[in-house]
């Protein structure tokens, strides 16, 4: 179902953020310099980006997969404060123990923080609200904004001090109960990356800031990745490689073979926090006995912008970005070769498209050449483009980003084959 915040179509002579021909020369990540130069995102400062109107699209498209699958595991949607006291941070201890990647500040006496994470804060509304063992299990979360003190803000959008995140929270009564969601949350999570275009592999690794237990994260095979995991090609093992185990190398037990060693990108991550915060932050619930006992909590993270640099990093070409289809800032671009009679046959293709509900990016430019229109096509990388021309007649050429042959189609059949 398509969301009703979405542009259907856009004329790029009118688009905010055009292509340009070169990347900022202190970028080094393919997934800003190809971002950049395709007019999805603006460089405020290291670590510091503007989502243009295509980049907000493609984040806007990830962002409804991801709800679509935490819906349907029964979570609900809230949206939590991203400024924070130290008092609540203090109740734990995170106040001093996270202080390298918080950034703190005093006002008026008072001292704050800005979000990296949500625990605390989502604890303290969980005791709030909720004190019977019926009230159990809790299922929430949002779609905010993030800012961590990032030392290597060095890969785009990948690695940024400010960032959009979705993170989940889910407490319950025993650790049973709260192993059962998060395995559910295991398999909405592999959805959600197959529908972005990204193949991910569960990945066990440290718990950092958060907690001393084992968790898991979601791991890309790309050569341009910043961790490195342990893992089989058969699918029974992967650890982040500063905990593994076991090296590349040994046999596999299952008889797949030889472990791997690969450079990876996380694009997820999944944490078993057990009672730990409920403990700290004294947030109880009474049993079925009357017995007052300790919540169960876990949580489960998912990087939109840093998705969205992932999927940059693995669909690309020498010409640009390749958008795999649910995450297309549009779902075709057609191209006008200009004249008279074929600027108002393109205006009505643009029409019939937009009535029938496919998202269009027009380039109406009369002021480029052909070749520099279908350069940025290229480079802009949306799934389709059509052009519209004195050599196609009364039909439209049909091309494929990721595909060399081109076909000459109606709009009849074009319609048909975009939805």
């Amino acid at each position: 179902m398509r969301g009703i915040c979405y542009t259907f179509r856009m004329r790029y002579s009118k688009l905010f953020g055009k292509t340009i021909k070169e990347a900022p020369s202190d970028e080094v990540a393919v997934n800003a310099k190809l971002l950049l130069r395709g007019g999805f995102i603006d460089k405020l400062m290291a670590g510091s980006y503007t989502l243009l109107h295509l980049g907000r699209k493609v984040e806007q498209k990830i962002e409804r997969i991801i709800r679509e699958e935490m819906n349907s595991t029964g979570a609900q949607e809230i949206l939590m404060p991203l400024l924070h006291s130290k008092e609540i941070w203090n109740e734990t201890g995170r106040w001093d123990s996270a202080r390298e990647v918080m950034y703190q500040f005093k006002k008026n006496d008072k001292e704050y923080a800005l979000s990296f994470t949500h625990e605390e804060i989502v604890m303290d509304l969980i005791r709030k609200h909720v004190s019977s063992y019926k009230d159990f299990p809790v299922k929430i979360y949002h779609f905010s904004t993030k800012f961590r003190d990032e030392k290597r803000a060095k890969s785009g959008i990948l690695r940024g001090r400010e960032f959009l995140m979705k993170d989940l929270y889910s407490a319950h009564v025993s650790k049973e109960d709260m192993m059962k969601y998060y395995s559910q949350i295991i398999e909405a999570y592999k959805k959600a990356f197959k529908r972005m275009g990204l193949d991910a592999i569960l990945t066990e690794a440290g718990g950092g800031v958060f907690t001393k237990n084992t968790t898991h994260e979601f791991q890309v095979i790309a050569d341009s990745g910043e961790d490195e995991i342990i893992y089989c090609p058969g699918g029974d093992f992967s650890a982040n490689a500063e905990i593994s185990p076991v090296k590349e190398g040994k046999q596999c037990d299952l008889g797949h073979g030889p472990l791997k060693k690969a450079k990876t990108i996380e694009v997820g991550n999944i944490f078993p926090l057990g009672t730990y915060y409920s403990e700290k932050m004294n947030a109880m619930f009474t049993d079925q006995d009357g017995k007052k006992k300790p919540i169960w909590l876990a949580s489960y993270g998912i990087g939109l912008t840093r998705a969205v640099g992932a999927i940059v990093e693995i669909h690309h070409d020498d010409k640009g970005i390749i958008w795999p289809k649910e995450v297309a800032p549009y779902d075709c671009h057609l191209i006008e070769i200009q004249n008279s009679k074929f600027k108002s046959f393109g205006d009505g293709v643009y029409e019939q498209l937009k009535k029938a509900r496919v998202e269009v990016l027009l380039d109406d430019r009369d002021d480029v050449s052909v070749g520099a229109k279908f350069a940025d096509a290229d480079l802009i990388g949306i799934p389709v483009r059509l052009v519209v021309s004195a050599k196609t007649g009364d039909k439209i050429e049909w091309k494929e980003r990721s595909k060399k042959a081109t076909e000459l189609l109606t709009i009849d059949e074009i319609i048909k084959k975009l939805l």
